[in-house]
């Protein structure tokens, strides 16, 4: 039997990456549970391309 739940899968992508126009993109997959928590996640993750903690956004 398959689980059933409410959690999804989530893309959160970089917010200050897209504004400097460097090449490629800061993504991160993660779960949240959408019973709970029915806003887009913003969280604080490391973006090695920019060296440096940004906002990265949920996308989608």
């Amino acid at each position: 039997m398959a689980k059933k739940g409410n959690r999804i899968q989530v893309i959160l992508e970089c917010t200050e990456h897209k504004t400097t126009g460097m090449a490629g993109t800061s993504r991160y997959i993660t779960t949240k549970n959408k019973k709970n928590t029915t806003a887009r996640l913003e969280l604080k993750k490391y973006n090695p391309i920019l060296k440096r903690v940004t906002l990265h956004k949920e996308i989608k």
